[in-house]
């Protein structure tokens, strides 16, 4: 909301009142008769957890330190909602923070004082209080965890012995849990993971080992399209006015795409606002969650997913609390066990897992390009102008919104791009840049591991890619596009057909010993060879441009 507004109500600090959270639409500044301070502590973009312990006391010889970078904006490009959520839910937390008592040192990104890079930073601020101890959240991405442990180990104003680092007390697991499970497996499921932590977390289980309603995973149920009923839920999301600060990050020379929105702001911001999500998500989305969480519709972008990504990736609110009301949705009778199961195996399966599988497999891990994908990007990526309306609707809703649900991602975006063999690591860069919720621990294992196979089969069982075929059934994307669906072959044949069967052509060395694709690879042996070198030429052509597709 812009400066002036009458302020939202706030959302409660650990063993505090709640008070009044005013936009900043000024960010604070520390005053030159601030408090000297033993101790610096080090908050995150992505570390806005109210609830912290660090929170419970007041103590005045600690100050809090966030910052609005140049480091962090620029690493890859972004999409302007990304920049604006996460430096509007920093000054909302550092408002919160100050407003109990805490001294909070904020950097923003105009900031005469900035350096603009993490370490150059602290060392200025630790000379500024005369700190003599720094301390830190353990950060979720590993080229942050690797700058702060240089940085504890080189600084002159610190040494090892007088920084340490601190859970960031939000994840279910630990870095390292997923790979002590799978120690000395080649495959890492992630149902085994799932099941693990369903017991260990007594979350939809019965009295035994045994889980509610009989089995484990209700996937099956998950996968129907959507024919316009039940309706859409109404956005009940707040709105918010942050031309202010947009102007300010434009001011200072960063650079992003997509759709700002800034004066029309859509995305909760603080605590509050977040729960107040969930409950509108339960009561509304949530019912028909798992009839159609892999339906896809231009008339319906959001459907009924909960689009509560983002506040859960920066700590907003805690992925227990989110798992203990779908829960007790379930067992009041709210929603079916399809429901509540699927939204659930997102949150304690999925999210777990591929954090697990980050810091198992880092460095390193995006490195992997297992089919030696290097073809540029289209344009389109970038504009979302396509004649294709399925990567049309998936490309433009993410550029206006920063946000597509997960089939849109995986089965439309990665399958067009598995299929073309788009550059891996430039994909990757896509991705964590375009989208509200993408931070490298979550979106690095998506990208690679599940939507591209390019870790080889680590994360995922067999590549997710498909012909026409799926996107129709799923969607309502091929009606009246510029494709014919059921065309291989011509100018006016979809892409996805000629690609698919290519694909799996091109890599049979690698992939046709994979049991789950054995129906691909039957088929292949039966087509006429004629028609197979004619897909293989159409899918050439396709390749060579992708810029007019």
């Amino acid at each position: 909301m812009a400066q002036g507004n009458r302020p939202r109500a706030a959302f409660p600090l650990a063993g505090r009142a709640a008070s009044a959270v005013p936009y900043l639409g000024k960010p604070m500044r520390t005053a030159s008769s601030a408090l000297p301070a033993t101790t610096l502590r080090l908050i995150l973009g992505d570390q806005l957890n109210p609830r912290h312990s660090w929170f419970a006391t007041v103590r005045p010889d600690v100050v809090y330190v966030l910052m609005e970078m140049r480091q962090e904006t620029d690493y890859v490009l972004h999409h302007a909602q990304k920049i604006i959520a996460i430096f509007a839910g920093m000054r909302a937390l550092a408002q919160q923070l100050t407003d109990a008592g805490h001294q909070v040192h904020y950097l923003a990104i105009d900031d005469v004082t900035n350096q603009q890079r993490l370490t150059d930073n602290l060392n200025m601020l630790l000379q500024r209080y005369q700190a003599q101890v720094f301390q830190y959240q353990v950060p979720d991405e590993y080229r942050l965890d690797q700058q702060l442990q240089a940085f504890c180990a080189s600084s002159p104003y610190v040494t090892s012995a007088s920084s340490s680092q601190v859970d960031s007390e939000h994840f279910y697991t630990q870095r390292h849990e997923v790979a002590e499970l799978f120690v000395g497996r080649k495959q890492w499921l992630m149902e085994t993971f799932y099941r693990a932590m369903r017991k260990r977390h007594r979350v939809l289980m019965g009295d035994t080992d045994k889980p509610v309603g009989g089995q484990w995973n209700f996937d099956a149920e998950n996968r129907k399209p959507w024919k316009g009923t039940p309706p859409e839920p109404p956005d009940l999301r707040p709105r918010h006015n942050h031309r202010a600060l947009w102007n300010s990050i434009q001011a200072a020379g960063v650079q992003s795409f997509g759709e700002p929105s800034a004066e029309n702001f859509r995305w909760p911001l603080n605590r509050a606002e977040a729960l107040q999500q969930l409950g509108h998500f339960i009561t509304h989305a949530l019912p028909h969650f798992g009839d159609y969480e892999d339906a896809m519709s231009r008339k319906a972008p959001r459907l009924f997913h909960s689009l509560l990504s983002f506040a859960l990736n920066v700590k907003m609110i805690n992925p227990r609390e989110v798992v203990q009301q779908v829960e007790a949705a379930y067992l009041a009778g709210q929603v079916d066990l399809a429901a509540a199961e699927g939204f659930i195996r997102q949150i304690i399966g999925w999210r777990e897992y591929v954090r697990g599988i980050y810091w198992a497999q880092m460095p390193g891990y995006d490195q992997n390009n297992f089919f030696g994908h290097t073809t540029p990007l289209p344009e389109w990526f970038w504009t979302g102008q396509t004649r294709m309306n399925c990567m049309h609707a998936a490309i433009n809703g993410s550029l206006q919104n920063a946000h597509a649900h997960h089939i849109q991602r995986l089965m439309v975006i990665g399958n067009f791009a598995l299929l073309v063999g788009l550059d891996v690591p430039a994909l990757h860069r896509w991705y964590l840049g375009i989208y509200i919720d993408a931070f490298e621990w979550v979106e690095l294992p998506n990208t690679l591991g599940m939507s591209q196979f390019a870790d080889g089969g680590l994360l995922a069982t067999k590549p997710y890619v498909s012909s026409a075929a799926y996107i129709d059934r799923m969607s309502d994307y091929c009606k009246g596009c510029a494709y014919d669906k059921k065309q291989r072959l011509g100018e006016s044949a979809c892409p996805f057909n000629a690609l698919y069967w290519d694909f799996y052509q091109r890599n049979a060395n690698k992939l046709a010993r994979n049991p789950r694709i054995g129906m691909a690879y039957r088929q292949l042996a039966k087509m006429p060879a004629d028609e197979l070198t004619a897909l293989q030429a159409q899918a050439q052509q396709i390749r060579q441009r992708l810029d007019a597709l």
